[in-house]
């Protein structure tokens, strides 16, 4: 079964129609330019197996006649399954229209034409998004009415963690992006 949220590029490898050129010059789908660290995948892939025992221990429950503890079973096994998702479709997201800044819990998106500058600073940044802090490289955004935004991306993310070339292909990536859809200042 093809996951492509999990490709740098967002198609598949066995994409149905095998024309994947015309897939990737379709510049209006929003795509994530690199592929999701182990980090974030291993710990998804850990929910889902938990998920997966938490579905058996379901059946169990609902084939001993406790329903009211079957339903609890499978609600607290959906939402384990959901977070799992949402943990993989987290990062930056781009497209022609901007790009796009997906959380756990929401998400932001900014339009080429209102960013002014996009860099990479060393500052301190969250390790693993934990409150601690660390030495690292960030990728920043600035925007017309001077908002203060978090770093698009770190090097000691889920990510990237341990993965500088990564970070750094990633930070071209979205910088290639801007300067491709960014208009022109007059």
């Amino acid at each position: 079964m093809p996951l492509p949220f999990l490709t740098a590029d967002g198609v598949s490898e066995a994409d149905d129609d095998g024309d994947e050129a015309s897939a990737l010059a379709d510049h209006d789908r929003w795509r994530r330019p690199y592929r999701p660290g182990p980090c974030r995948v291993g710990i998804a892939a850990l929910l889902l197996l938990l998920s997966a025992f938490m579905l058996l221990s379901t059946m169990i429950v609902a084939f001993a006649g406790a329903w009211g503890g079957a339903v609890v079973c499978l609600v607290t096994a959906l939402v384990v399954i959901g977070s799992a998702l949402r943990m993989l479709r987290a990062g930056v997201w781009v497209s022609r229209a901007g790009v796009r800044r997906v959380g756990f819990l929401a998400t932001r998106s900014i339009a080429w034409g209102e960013i002014t500058e996009l860099r990479t600073v060393q500052q301190p940044v969250r390790w693993l998004g934990l409150p601690r802090t660390v030495q690292g490289q960030a990728l920043t955004v600035a925007t017309r009415n001077g908002a203060e935004l978090p770093a698009l991306l770190t090097d000691h993310n889920a990510d990237f963690l341990s993965r500088a070339e990564a970070f750094d292909r990633a930070a071209d990536t979205v910088g290639a992006w801007a300067d491709a859809y960014r208009p022109v200042p007059a």
